[in-house]
């Protein structure tokens, strides 16, 4: 059975300490209703509280009164420093039957992950790809189009809608952001061109994952929107498929428009 465990600070809440030492959080978007989704998945807690006595329980107050019964598993709790992989190990040692490949840690600090990765944890960078890491299903980053006659505000609209999250805007017509495949085919039919790029903390693809995009690709080929490498492009044509060395299926977008 999977285990999910989050960071706190800048990944499930925002923290503010008040002037008489308590800690208060404010869920980031889109928190509260991505942990309603996971009411069947057990899902803890790896956070640093930050210094001095009693960090800890401030935290853990602060943590139960934003999130009530949310996080009552005590044993899938963890407060400490994450500047190594120890309460990581920590933290799968205190997951039951879980295994580490069944644990997932979500976190926004890409050296915290890496902690998480070398304990054998799955990992992923914000909330909202919790449940697809526990699938096996890859997150990528992805160039994400606005075409004429759209703006950002639906853009937002439409990624608060799937498994995606924007990262920044390059500009009125470009944005960076984070995105599953099935997150890509909901903003492509939304109208949103998506162009998928490598992996997020290039972790490699297993069979699960690989299958995840390989779908993605075939869907774009199936409507007509796709041909291989080499292929005289159609006019609807709006990627390109690339078989790569290690027998990968790889795609970019011709254009952005």
């Amino acid at each position: 059975m999977s285990v999910i465990f989050f960071d706190v600070g800048a990944t499930l809440a925002d923290a503010r300490v008040e002037p008489d030492g308590s800690l208060t959080l404010r869920p980031r978007p889109r928190v509260m209703a991505v942990l309603d989704t996971l009411h069947d998945v057990r899902t803890g807690i790896i956070s640093d509280p930050g210094p001095g006595a009693g960090a800890a329980s401030r935290a853990a107050a602060a943590l139960h009164e934003t999130f009530p019964g949310r996080f009552t598993d005590e044993a899938l709790v963890h407060w400490g420093a994450k500047d190594g992989r120890g309460i990581f190990d920590r933290a799968v040692a205190g997951a039951g039957e879980a295994t580490a490949g069944d644990c997932v840690f979500v976190g926004d600090d890409a050296r915290e992950r890496a902690f998480a990765r070398e304990a054998g944890m799955r990992t992923a960078a914000d909330p909202v790809f919790a449940r697809a890491v526990t699938e096996h299903r890859p997150v990528h980053r992805a160039w994400v189009e606005v075409p004429d006659g759209r703006g950002l505000p639906e853009l937002t609209t439409a990624v608060n809608d799937t498994e995606a999250v924007v990262e920044r805007s390059v500009s009125e017509r470009l944005v960076l952001a984070m995105v599953t495949t099935r997150g890509a085919e909901a903003l492509e039919r939304a109208g949103f061109p998506v162009d998928l790029q490598e992996p997020v903390d290039g972790a490699p693809m297993d069979d699960a994952e690989r299958r995840a995009s390989e779908k993605f690709i075939s869907d774009l080929l199936a409507r007509g929107e796709a041909v291989y490498e080499g292929e005289e492009p159609t006019p609807r044509t709006t990627h390109i498929v690339r078989s790569e060395d290690d027998g990968r299926l790889t795609v970019r977008r011709l254009r952005f428009r």
